[in-house]
């Protein structure tokens, strides 16, 4: 069983840097630069493109996808274009989901939620399984949240794999001329943090990327409904060097991600007494922007950075980032207007 160590399918953040881009995806390499600089980051670990790899080719996967797309003309040019692949996708993410892991993979897995199970205190620690490519494909792959227990945690990995079969990135790889039956990527698995409140922070203004200010967003729970544009967040600017808040804007937010009673994520109308309410404090905004700018700091260049703060947790250990990347080089050559629209739907 191969766990720990950069000959592994599987490490932990900590043994993770940002040099690792192309060993676990860059969500992962990130991340573990994060955790080995001092940030706040929920303890996880991260499958390997490598093991991406494994299971395709062992199990024999790639060999049989690839034979039934080369049956099936890809033509996304069409509505009816469209429904065919659909189809396709749906076929070859059920063959990926019902596939076995390599033993030795399933075995890490095991061992490596059953750590962070010990670390938490508690035997089915809920964790959020998430893609991680060595490029980046913004919004094409899939994230799980809140998945609880060994078998399900190795269920949502296949998931996460499966996605790379998902409609969206069929087209995209056939409009790039690429294979179409392979696409590694490496998947993250964190602890899930039980936020309070969850968003993005910019650390240019996204209005005219003037670097002087620090820009967050931030909606009740989850942060999903922010980063899929699904609910108008709060908003605030603060000023990089005092960070003083110079502009607020709380909205009338609607939807939150809170897990259901079963340990399932999903939308739910805000409560009515939290909808015109600020969903972080001016501490926590202090907090977040601080980070953020310790982050470009340590990168050297402006920070897209999504976080979430628990509301079990005394501040400031609640606030806790959960990714970051670089701001593109597109986005600070936009106008106003489409940098705001990226922004808004840079997963979608």
């Amino acid at each position: 069983m191969m766990v720990g160590g950069m000959g592994s399918c599987i490490l932990n953040l900590s043994e993770i840097r940002k040099e690792h881009n192309e060993l676990v995806g860059k969500k992962c390499a990130n991340l573990g630069e994060l955790t080995a600089a001092g940030f706040r980051v929920p303890p996880g670990f991260a499958l390997t493109v490598g093991a991406y790899e494994r299971f395709m080719k062992e199990t024999g996967l790639e060999s049989e996808i690839a034979g039934y797309l080369s049956r099936h003309e890809i033509d996304p040019s069409t509505p009816a274009g469209i429904a065919e692949v659909d189809k396709d996708a749906e076929h070859i993410r059920a063959l990926v989901e019902s596939t076995p892991l390599p033993a030795d993979i399933d075995e890490g897995v095991r061992a490596f939620y059953s750590r962070l199970c010990d670390e938490a205190g508690a035997p089915d620690a809920p964790v959020s399984t998430r893609s991680a490519g060595p490029a980046s494909h913004p919004g094409q792959y899939e994230t799980y949240l809140n998945v609880s227990g060994a078998d399900e945690v190795i269920r949502n990995v296949r998931r996460v794999w499966s996605s790379t079969f998902n409609t969206r990135s069929i087209v995209a790889r056939h409009r790039c001329g690429m294979s179409l039956s392979y696409d590694e990527i490496g998947v993250a698995v964190l602890m899930m943090v039980n936020a309070k409140a969850a968003g993005v922070i910019f650390t240019v203004n996204p209005a005219n990327g003037d670097p002087s200010k620090i820009y967050i967003e931030s909606n009740w729970g989850l942060g999903e409904a922010v980063v899929s544009g699904e609910v108008s967040p709060d908003s605030f600017l603060l000023e990089r060097e005092t960070l003083e808040i110079v502009k607020s804007t709380i909205s009338p937010k609607t939807i939150w991600y809170v897990p259901d009673e079963g340990g399932a994520v999903k939308a739910s109308p805000v409560p009515e007494d939290m909808k015109g309410v600020a969903s972080v404090t001016g501490e926590e905004l202090r907090e977040l922007a601080q980070n953020a700018i310790e982050i470009e700091g340590h990168f050297g260049v402006p920070q897209d950075i999504e976080w979430a703060v628990d509301k079990d947790l005394p501040f400031p250990e609640n606030v806790f980032m959960l990714q970051a990347r670089p701001v593109s080089k597109e986005f600070e050559a936009q106008s106003a207007t489409k940098r705001i629209v990226g922004m808004l739907s840079r997963y979608i």
